[in-house]
């Protein structure tokens, strides 16, 4: 892929540019929780995005996406963000950095990934966080990783029209090869775990059901915890986030809200406490009880969230009937990927038969990613 990039990158500007890159993202646990507070538990993926990047002396980017083949010249001002939705998430990082008072001149690139897009692994956290570290490092603006993962969670809320929460954007910054991260997102506090599943293989069936997070899903999602976490406030003025609630205190509202609004508010503070029970148990070398929370959270997802849909329910039925250890549809939801922690003996038959039933059921063939923890966003 980098020989590919810079080769077009020397077709159109005669020259080479500087490598980045960034990763996609998967999340063992922890789904819809992030803006509610509560804490996450994602590591960045051997899958993710390459640009090749030079400052081009002027004030226009010219940007050339090897994936939807297209180029596109921007200027840097608000009103120069371009039609296409992938250049805005560059146009987006590029106006976010200048907000925080980094520079950005104009500049030259070419990308391209291996992120599978609509998969749930975040492809365009991996693209926001490509361009926001590589423009940090060569206008040297000191910015820190912090502030690099917010930079790609604002380009989604003021470019993309996403009200995402912060983890995606963080779990690409921060990756670590070989650890899953617990980030708390209301104190930002985060924790390396080493995750290194001897004798089991992380492995995504992806239903190739495409799911749109714009879409009003997703944000009729967030505005029922917040009216959940609203009503709860009320008794409980301590509780800022709907992570802050115990499950106690949205019963004694259950009442006083929409009934869809307890069933979403009753998955989040359930799912809160499944983080911190898996990476309990992950310190003790406890697979099984890591699989039976992410049984626990696709019930949930499905269920109280309604965000699955009959692909992905399928899948982890699938899995739980072969005795995969953990199965649950993974990302924001409405198709996407389920993520399955597989026993080694295990990984060829299940593979073998959820694409064989899944294709004679749905008339199409899941894809199958094998997954491996790698590094964050870097300079190549």
């Amino acid at each position: 892929m980098k020989e590919k990039i810079q080769e077009k990158f020397r077709t159109l500007f005669g020259e080479e540019g500087e490598l980045f890159a960034s990763a996609g993202r998967i999340n063992l646990i922890g789904e819809h929780t992030d803006y509610n507070g509560g804490y996450v538990f994602p590591g960045a993926i051997d899958k993710g995005i390459i640009a090749a990047i030079k400052i081009n002396g002027t004030d226009k980017v010219k940007a050339y996406s090897l994936d939807y083949d297209e180029y596109v010249e921007f200027g840097l001002n608000e009103e120069d963000k371009p039609n296409q939705a992938w250049a805005c998430y560059i146009f987006g990082v590029c106006r976010e950095t200048i907000k925080r008072g980094g520079k950005v001149a104009g500049f030259n690139t070419v990308f391209a990934g291996d992120v599978p897009l609509g998969a749930g692994l975040s492809s365009s956290a991996a693209l926001e966080s490509t361009f926001a570290f590589a423009l940090n490092y060569l206008f040297q603006n000191g910015i820190d990783k912090f502030e690099l993962a917010k930079i790609g969670q604002s380009t989604e809320h003021n470019y993309c029209g996403v009200k995402c929460g912060i983890m995606d954007q963080f779990a690409s910054i921060f990756g670590k090869e070989g650890s899953l991260i617990r980030l708390n997102c209301k104190t930002m506090e985060y924790k390396y775990f080493p995750f290194n599943p001897a004798g089991y293989k992380l492995v995504l069936i992806d239903s190739c059901v495409k799911h749109e997070l714009a879409s009003s899903a997703y944000n009729k999602r967030r505005a029922s915890c917040e009216n959940a976490a609203a009503a709860i406030r009320k008794n409980h003025p301590e509780v800022e986030f709907l992570s802050d609630a115990k499950r106690v205190w949205l019963d004694e509202v259950r009442e006083e809200i929409p009934e869809e609004d307890f069933l979403r508010a009753e998955y989040v503070i359930g799912e809160v406490q499944r983080v911190l029970d898996v990476c309990d148990a992950l310190e003790r070398g406890d697979f099984e009880t890591v699989g039976e929370m992410m049984y626990q959270t696709h019930f949930g997802m499905s269920r109280l969230y309604e965000v699955s849909c009959e692909e992905l329910d399928f899948l982890n039925k699938l899995a739980r009937k072969m005795d995969v250890t953990g199965s649950r549809v993974m990302g924001g939801g409405f198709g996407g990927c389920t993520i399955n922690l597989v026993k080694d003996e295990l990984y060829e038959p299940f593979v073998k038969t959820a694409v064989a039933e899944f294709t004679a059921k749905f008339g199409h063939a899941p894809k199958v990613y094998d997954v491996v923890i790698s590094d964050g966003a870097r300079k190549l």
